[in-house]
This record gives C-alpha cells, structure tokens and sequence, in this order.
C-alpha cells in the first residue's frame, strides 16, 4: 500500500468513476491522501492481483496523461498533475466505458 501512496502529496485531490463504484461516494472524488488510503485498500482486496498494461504516455508541463489497459477489460486515460516536489497532487481518471 505505501508504495502506491508515497507517489502522492498529503493533500493528493483524486477523481474517479472507479471511487463511486468502490466507496460509493457520488462525487467520484477523494481528498487528502488518508482519504485516498482506504480507497486503494478496498480495490485491493476486490482486485487482489491488480494489474495494468501500458499502452501509451502523454508528456506535457508538470503533468502527464497514462493511457492503459485497466481492470474489466476496460480502456482507460489518466491525467497525474505534479507539485514542486515531484509527487502527484491530483489525477483524474477518464475510462471507455463505466
């Protein structure tokens, strides 16, 4: 779990429809990353073996775009937006099909 978390700043933002399916929070959207935290916990133990495959990267300043295979065969683009000390601040995640 930390390795997943170290990757994002205290005050992470993350937007997901994946957090609506998961939390069942309607806003699709967690802040803080303690708040972050038992989103990924709960993923995790739905997913155990949680993979994603690469399909392309996308570079622009202080923010980059992941376009991959994710999880129920979907297809899925994530924009990850970096603060002055390298570690993701915010990410929105935009999938083919929810």
């Amino acid at each position: 779990m930390n390795r997943i978390l170290d990757h994002y700043s205290e005050d992470f933002e993350m937007t997901t429809p994946m957090i609506v399916l998961v939390m069942n929070d309607q806003t699709g959207t967690l802040k803080g990353k303690k708040n972050v935290k038992p989103y990924w916990e709960k993923a995790l133990e739905r997913v155990f073996d949680l993979r994603f495959e690469l399909i392309d990267v996308f570079v622009s300043v202080n923010s980059l775009v992941i376009y991959y295979k994710a999880v129920l065969g979907k297809r899925a683009a994530e924009i990850l937006f970096f603060g002055k000390d390298g570690k993701v601040h915010r990410s929105i995640a935009h999938y083919n099909e929810i």
